[in-house]
């Protein structure tokens, strides 16, 4: 069972807060990183900016292995329409 970390946080003058080093560590996160906030109900939920990138990132390779169709087929096709826009815009070919 994991430990469930708990600290009391201050809203400075300026409405900034220090998150706890235990916090930072167990979360991964380091001076620069992002965190996403929002509030659910009467909570306040913090999220890290990279996890949610790769939770994104896991639901898309769920979605593709959903799908017929292939990654090759997907970049075939994606090629066709760029040069279907480059000859649209530019008159010319890639």
């Amino acid at each position: 069972m994991s430990k469930k970390l708990q600290n009391d946080i201050v809203i400075r003058d300026k409405r900034q807060v220090t998150l706890p080093r235990d916090i930072c560590e167990k979360l991964g996160v380091d001076t620069g990183d992002e965190l996403t906030v929002y509030i659910e109900g009467d909570t306040l939920i913090a999220k890290v900016k990279k996890k949610l990138a790769m939770d994104s990132l896991k639901e898309i390779q769920r979605i593709f292995a959903e799908t017929p169709v292939t990654e090759k087929e997907m970049l075939k096709s994606g090629r066709r329409i760029r040069k279907e826009l480059v000859k649209k815009y530019y008159g010319s070919q890639l």
